[in-house]
């Protein structure tokens, strides 16, 4: 079966691509209906999926809908653009939910125009404890089945692609049980994310320029990999270079060993209080010269800004009825924090003092926008 022949019209994409656009939520059932749906597609496509230049690779979003619109205003709206979105569309901001439901639209009504890897966050264990499950119970009522239909569509998303064949694209890095991409073909991809083993390596592990060979990961999950492990995987199967997401980049982008390997990463002002730039990278050909790729580098969104001022506001202004997580009940997302009953949901300030180096932390509630350096990021 090729994806020309499938149908899904039925469904009237455009309406709702139209109501997406608007920032309007879909019904429950509708989102049933999409999700059965692109597991019909996802099932035929391989684990690996090759693609052709020119395309534009897009890294993490992390439900910051906002900035994946603007995402589209500087890179063109499929299918006029080809993209590669990298993985990790959930969890941290507040429209998971308006950001998976586009990309599974989108993915549907042109199938060999957008193409989705699975990323570290497109899992039951990590959504449940990082936003996207309470975002869906607060949209959609704690009956709701939502969260379990686009986790369930999560197992059937690709683990990664080679453009042009010659670059190697994956959510996180490489794996001591990957020697060769026929390693990657028989996995058993259709499952939650293992806690360990070549699946788990795929969307969590890093490079790091410390190292020669691997390390585990200092993420609990993973490795991380040196310039002997990247050398070898691409002369074995004949790459030229690895495009990844899955760490934050103060600029947007990180180039490592002579650009072997590159991450991308697209979401600006994380969790709306980092401060950094995000990129896409559009790849116009795969000469592997400068003139062969641009990163598009952009800021975050007029929209995102605003909920930034919003949250900043929200920390100063209200009461303890505010919906933020007391220092003393100690929980996150898990247990639902939320702001002013309005579905939007925040971690408590003990979680971004830990995974923010404990920035801040002198200054009580104060949020800094620009945050130091930050290499590990779930």
């Amino acid at each position: 079966m090729t994806r020309e022949v499938f149908n899904s019209s039925s469904l009237n994409l455009d309406q709702c691509l139209e109501q997406l656009y608007n920032n309007n939520l879909l019904g429950e059932e509708l989102i049933k209906k999409l999700c059965f749906k692109l597991k019909e597609l996802l099932i035929t496509e391989s684990n690996i999926v090759h693609l052709q230049t020119p395309i534009t690779v897009v890294g993490d979003i992390h439900g910051q809908f906002y900035d994946l619109l603007e995402i589209f205003k500087i890179g063109g709206y499929p299918p006029d653009t080809n993209y590669l979105f990298l993985g990790d569309y959930v969890d941290r901001g507040y429209h998971s939910v308006e950001t998976i439901s586009l990309l599974i639209v989108l993915k549907l009504k042109y199938p060999n125009r957008v193409n989705l890897i699975r990323g570290n966050h497109e899992s039951r264990q990590i959504t449940t404890n990082y936003g996207f499950y309470t975002e869906c119970i607060n949209k959609y009522g704690s009956n709701s089945m939502v969260w379990q239909y686009f986790t369930d569509l999560f197992d059937y998303l690709i683990l990664s692609c080679i453009i042009d064949n010659s670059i190697f694209c994956i959510h996180g890095g490489l794996s001591p049980n990957i020697q060769t991409i026929n390693s990657i073909l028989v996995i058993d991809r259709f499952k939650e994310i293992p806690h360990d083993g070549p699946m788990a390596d795929l969307v969590w592990s890093d490079p790091d320029l410390d190292l020669l060979n691997f390390q585990i990961s200092s993420r609990g999950a993973g490795y991380q990999f040196g310039i002997n492990i990247v050398n070898k995987f691409l002369s074995i199967n004949g790459f030229d270079k690895i495009l990844r997401a899955h760490q934050l980049c103060n600029e947007g982008f990180q180039v490592f060993w002579n650009g072997k390997v590159t991450t991308v990463w697209s979401a600006p002002n994380y969790c709306y209080r980092c401060g950094n730039k995000a990129s896409i990278m559009e790849v116009f050909n795969s000469f592997n010269d400068d003139d062969s790729y641009l990163f598009n580098v952009f800021d975050a969104s007029p929209e995102s800004d605003k909920e930034f001022r919003r949250l900043n506001n929200s920390i100063f202004n209200t009461n303890n009825n505010s919906g933020f997580i007391d220092d003393d009940a100690n929980n996150d997302l898990d247990n639902g924090g939320s702001l002013n009953g309005d579905n939007s949901y925040y971690f408590s300030d003990e979680l971004f003092f830990e995974e923010l180096g404990n920035e801040g932390e002198s200054k009580g509630r104060t949020l800094n926008r620009k945050a130091r350096h930050i290499d590990y990021f779930l």
